[in-house]
């Protein structure tokens, strides 16, 4: 095994189920603290502040996003998951203390890893390999990801899981709602417990690298064809549940395609773009995380290299079919089309008030403004992003909304969503409306 000096920010996973809860416990009486010292100061003072200003300080920001990405696992995906860029679920300043998750985790320390690696494969794991870097090329709220070499010269990134992860979901995710809850700042009647349910289930399927290879393996067949793209080959010798092996690709972050050319831009944004269309509509299945970690561009071939399949899940055809209806009731421009579709996919219910239903129906004609378009659609223009931002904020800021999509619908409009801020941060001019079209 090659040792490399490991970065300062390598810090062991807690494991146990009680420790995990005592760390968000602390997290929390420490926040509490917090609120209670400025919330005296204030009164002293003569001033009597709003709770959502004395929770919100950067001081506490900074202490939930540190503590989250601290213990990893299902306590920071559940951060990332809550921190999707519709602001449709909380309000805006919860929404950017968790936004912070969405950045890379601590790592392992080797003397951690080593004890993961031995469970796994067994002592003496090092003799199946010609090298292998214990510090990692990154790391996520789940795992790690590392270089290794096999002795016939084969190239792998290795994806180690931190230990304690499946067996605390649950747990993690039912303390991280409790703390959401207390912070009382959920639209007034939302029920989170569905959203709570399936971050569980999702979380255990991700947790699942033997379930991931089989996605891995099933895009890679979809995909076989495709000159485009490139997809990692599974080393099925080296995986496990807990650590996935696969052939290493070369390739550069996509976000830093910023200052390539615009040709490149373009073609990236486009070819992204259309992928979310076939995994939607032809496949049957979707990888529904638009991290943007989760693409790299190969300068040398120009394929786009596809990575993590964790939250890969297939696709009900009636689900896409309600989703194809949206689009083509918004490009009718008819609100009675807008309405009824709106309301088939879960968006609007009897519950949604008549205001909520104007902002959502004003929502879905402006999301759907690129396919009118025609020509090529600049998302270099930031006053769509920012629109669309500015509505989603409104119905988060707003506590009486309480009306959630189903959850195979929301993972799809968060992949969406994902596709959209790609192209305003590469600020691609792509022609959508003739992307779309053979889906309409």
């Amino acid at each position: 095994m090659t040792d490399r000096i490991p970065d300062p920010r390598g810090l062991a996973v807690p494991s146990g189920r009680f420790s995990r809860l005592a760390r968000l416990g602390g997290m929390a009486g420490g926040v509490a603290g917090n609120v209670a010292y400025h919330g005296a100061r204030a009164a002293m003072a003569g001033q009597r502040p709003e709770f959502r200003d004395l929770l919100l300080t950067p001081g506490n920001a900074k202490r939930i996003a540190d503590e989250l990405a601290r213990m990893r696992g299902a306590a920071m995906k559940m951060g990332q998951l809550l921190s999707m860029e519709s602001g449709e679920i909380l309000p805006p300043e919860l929404a950017d203390i968790l936004a912070r998750l969405r950045q890379d985790a601590d790592f392992m320390p080797p003397k951690q890893l080593r004890s993961v690696l031995d469970a796994a494969w067994g002592p003496g794991f090092q003799s199946r390999f010609a090298s292998f870097n214990v510090r990692p090329i990154a790391a996520a709220s789940i795992g790690q990801v590392h270089r290794a070499r096999l002795p016939d010269g084969t190239d792998l990134a290795i994806k180690v899981q931190y230990p304690g992860v499946r067996r605390s979901i649950d747990s993690d995710v039912d303390n991280v709602g409790a703390l959401i809850r207390m912070t009382g700042l959920l639209p007034q009647g939302l029920d989170i417990a569905p959203f709570l349910a399936e971050a569980k289930r999702q979380l255990h399927e991700e947790a699942d690298y033997r379930r991931e290879a089989r996605y891995l393996a099933r895009f890679g067949d979809l995909l076989t064809d495709d000159p485009d793209f490139a997809l990692p080959v599974v080393h099925d010798p080296l995986t496990t549940d807990s650590v996935l092996a696969m052939t290493y690709l070369p390739g550069q972050p996509v976000e830093s395609l910023t200052d390539a050319p615009q040709e490149v831009r373009n073609r990236v944004t486009a070819l992204l773009i259309r992928l979310v269309l076939r995994e939607l509509f032809d496949f049957g299945v979707m990888q529904t995380d638009p991290n943007f970690a989760n693409y790299r561009h190969d300068p040398e071939t120009g394929r786009i290299v596809l990575l993590d399949f964790g939250a890969a899940r297939d696709i009900d055809p009636a689900t896409a079919d309600r989703l194809r209806a949206i689009l083509r009731a918004g490009l009718s421009g008819e609100n009675a089309c807008i309405d009824r579709a709106l309301r088939d996919a879960g968006f609007i219910d009897d519950r949604t008030a008549p205001h909520h239903a104007d902002l959502l129906r004003t929502m879905a004609h402006s999301a759907l403004e690129p396919l009118r378009a025609g020509g090529l659609f600049d998302f270099a223009d930031p006053t769509f992003v920012q629109r669309m931002r500015r509505m989603g904020q409104a119905l988060g800021e707003d506590r009486s909304f309480a009306t959630i999509p189903p959850m195979d619908v929301l993972f799809i409009q968060r992949k969406v969503a994902g596709m959209y801020l790609l192209g305003a941060r590469l600020r691609a001019r792509v022609p959508v409306a003739d992307l779309f079209a053979p889906y309409l």
